[in-house]
């Protein structure tokens, strides 16, 4: 848990950040994924505080998971795949 304090600044403008294991906590997608969504600007950026340490600003991944909450409610249900049309270990009918 990192915190930032900018001298002589208003308590509004502290921002905390989360590093990697924190940001794995919240959100649950690969490495992989969230590098891939950061290069198309899908994601928030991170960020360096040091050559070694990379982190999240907090305040923009929620923003993002509330987008994200807000557009998958307009996003129709996937229907189950229908496991009779299955080619390995089909059902058999009753």
């Amino acid at each position: 848990m990192t915190h930032l304090r900018i001298v002589n600044q208003p308590a509004e403008l502290v921002k905390r950040v989360i590093r990697r294991t924190e940001l794995r906590k919240i959100v649950p997608l690969s490495d992989t994924t969230i590098y891939e969504l950061e290069q198309r600007g899908d994601f928030p950026r991170r960020f360096n505080l040091t050559h070694r340490c990379v982190v999240w600003d907090l305040a923009e991944v929620e923003a993002w998971l509330a987008e994200r909450r807000a557009k998958s409610q307009d996003l129709p249900k996937a229907t189950p795949p229908d496991v009779r049309r299955r080619r390995t270990r089909p059902v058999k009918a009753r």
